[in-house]
């Protein structure tokens, strides 16, 4: 078989996975060890045809796999593999360029640059931001304390106590001191705290359990008079911006240092691809350029390896402007407000149960919700190994509370409407 034919082969297993995988289990449940069970112990010996490798992704690899481009995938912040991201990681991987600096590949470094700024202004973002693409928000927070770590090291990251563990994580990584800030009756984080030994703010639009949008324009006020940095993570609920109506949620970031945005996550880029932009590039390139004699910089250029912490970088770039303009503005804000819709009718739902409560205020597309009476733990359980539907759940005020996160292009109300079925059938 030649790679044409291959290539048509993987492209119709492609198509037909995306054709049908609604009709999947959208979780597996296969114990630990199983998959590695049916895997031979060592390579092969010989080449095999790539027919046998798809017969063994069909047979071995995919039961074993959570199908996060499933309809019906609810948890933590659903994401689409939408069709020009995935044709555009085929273009990535035959291009295989490494877009560490300008001169390795100028067209990557620069339509990096360009597609971020696209970005920015779909997003209302101020003009004149430094933007580059990491591979996750975990990088993109690590990167922007790095630089916050220029400007004044050894003091602590603040964070709320709802923010992502990636802060933490973060935080600890750098040798940085990580304190959780409480937050108050919104689920917003507190500002009354002390900034005297503050390294930086980190503030969320939309935290992971409940999308509560912390107080940037109050933060940032305060962070600006103590010229600690302030970081803005808004890697799930910051795409909702490009809808003007929800353009509020980035309200006073144009006073931050350094925000992150994730378009895998509610923007359709297939994984991984994360958004961050900085008024303070100089800091970046304080944290990270290095060079060797054998990778010289280019005059006049920017080698965007001096901003984070990976040499090596992915021509993330191609997948992000490849969506960018296969959806349009109009498409993307259209998707958005149809999931923020969605979540709304099941709020609606949930309230008019006697059996259920919502448990949190709804933002964006996510909502917190709880069965009055029954194990919540449990009913996503259940849910879950019924194959229909994936939902998970976290802890408010000491009690599991369920999450249901619309974000995935596929889903339709019907998806909504099945899942509501699933969990409620789960709770008898």
């Amino acid at each position: 078989m030649s790679f044409r034919d291959d290539l048509a082969a993987a492209s119709e297993w492609a198509a037909t996975y995306l054709e049908t995988v609604g009709e999947r289990p959208v979780a597996s449940v296969l114990a630990p060890g199983e998959v590695a069970a049916r895997l031979p112990a060592a390579a092969p010996e010989r080449g095999e045809p790539f027919s046998a490798m798809l017969a063994d992704l069909d047979e071995i690899i995919v039961p074993g796999l959570t199908h996060w481009n499933h309809p019906r995938f609810l948890a933590y912040f659903a994401n689409t593999g939408s069709e020009p991201g995935i044709l555009a990681e085929l273009l990535v991987a035959t291009l295989n360029v490494n877009a560490m600096s300008w001169g390795t590949s100028p067209a990557a470094t620069e339509l990096e640059q360009v597609t971020l700024d696209w970005l920015a202004q779909l997003l209302g973002l101020p003009s004149g931001l430094h933007g580059h693409i990491e591979d996750t928000a975990s990088t993109s927070t690590l990167a922007a304390l790095a630089a916050a770590r220029e400007l004044r090291p050894g003091g602590a990251v603040y964070a709320s106590e709802h923010a992502h563990f990636s802060v933490e994580k973060a935080a600890r990584i750098l040798g940085l001191e990580f304190r959780a800030v409480p937050v108050d009756d919104d689920l917003r984080m507190r500002t009354d705290f002390s900034l005297d030994d503050a390294t930086a703010v980190v503030a969320t639009v939309g935290t992971t359990s409940f999308a509560a949008v912390d107080p940037v324009e109050v933060l940032a006020e305060r962070c600006e008079a103590a010229g600690v940095w302030l970081h803005v993570d808004a890697a799930y609920a910051g795409a909702a911006a490009v809808c003007p109506e929800f353009r509020a949620c980035l309200a006073g970031v144009e006073r931050a240092d350094s925000i992150v945005v994730n378009p895998h996550k509610w923007l359709f880029t297939p994984m991984d691809c994360s958004a961050l932009w900085t008024r303070r590039p100089d800091m970046l390139r304080a944290a990270f350029a290095a060079h060797g004699d054998y990778l010289a910089a280019t005059d006049g250029a920017i080698d965007l390896r001096d901003h984070g912490p990976a040499l090596g970088r992915r021509f993330r770039a191609l997948k992000l402007w490849f969506v960018l303009r296969w959806y349009g503005r109009e498409g993307l804000q259209a998707l958005i407000r149809e999931h923020i819709r969605l979540a709304a009718l099941f709020e609606e739902w949930v309230a008019a149960d006697p059996d259920w409560e919502v448990s949190a205020p709804r933002q964006f597309s996510l909502v917190a919700f709880r069965h009055r009476r029954a194990d919540n733990d449990e009913i996503a359980r259940r849910a879950t190994a019924t194959g229909s539907v994936f939902v998970a759940t976290t802890k408010l005020r000491g009690e599991s509370v369920l999450r249901l996160a619309i974000g995935n292009g596929q889903t339709q109300q019907a998806d909504v409407e099945r899942a509501w079925n699933v969990l409620r059938e789960c709770a008898q």
